[in-house]
């Protein structure tokens, strides 16, 4: 009888890693779904990845979601990220590092994206430099197949360039706004979880 090959600590943390980008991309590209909002409020509390400094902000969210209801938090989604003209906060990369949308940081970051063989799906309405387009990409970095692409010299660069230099600050304004709820909980572990890849880079160098 063969012996069983134990699994590799290492890919269970990727993929873990990989999830919690796919998560939040979900949760901050549009309100919710109510099967999602399921999963959470019976998720264990403990954090989706390996690191005991995401346990507390993980149990936020899930507190959180248990908190308000299907329709609060899409209506919070709304308020916070929504609306018609311009809404309370901006998801978008381009806002934080310029102060104006479409600007430089975007076409940086669609000439990376090239680089890497990624372009925008047709249908898409947000701009590459949403907050959900850059955790996606995050996310194919880590999770996918092509390894010329999907490796952590790739992740690094990606993670230095269009998600550390913002992110934190998008966390801090959805974090201090008044009517945020939930998305204050999504913020904190955001934030969180930010700084647990930042220091895993920083290890790399």
């Amino acid at each position: 009888m063969m012996e069983r090959i134990p699994v590799s600590s290492t890919l269970d943390e990727e993929t873990a890693r990989a999830e919690v980008y796919g998560l939040l991309a979900a949760l901050y590209y549009a309100p919710p779904t109510a099967e999602l909002l399921s999963q959470l409020r019976v998720a264990a509390t403990e954090a989706p990845a390996a690191g005991g400094f995401l346990e507390e902000p993980w149990r936020q969210v899930v507190a959180a979601a248990r908190e308000g209801s299907d329709a609060q938090i899409a209506d919070e989604h709304d308020a916070l990220f929504g609306g018609v003209g311009k809404p309370d906060i901006h998801l978008f990369g381009s806002h934080y590092l310029s102060g104006f949308l479409n600007e430089k940081p975007l076409a940086q970051l669609r000439t990376d994206l090239a680089a890497l063989g990624l372009a925008r799906e047709e249908g898409m309405s947000e701009t590459e430099d949403h907050v959900a387009y850059v955790f996606e990409v995050m996310r194919y970095l880590i999770a996918g197949d092509d390894v010329e692409v999907a490796n952590l010299t790739r992740q690094r660069e990606f993670f230095t360039k269009h998600v550390q230099t913002w992110v934190p600050q998008l966390c801090e304004t959805i974090s201090a706004h008044p009517k945020a709820r939930f998305y204050a909980a999504v913020a904190g572990f955001t934030q969180a979880f930010i700084g647990v890849e930042a220091q895993g880079f920083d290890m790399l160098v």
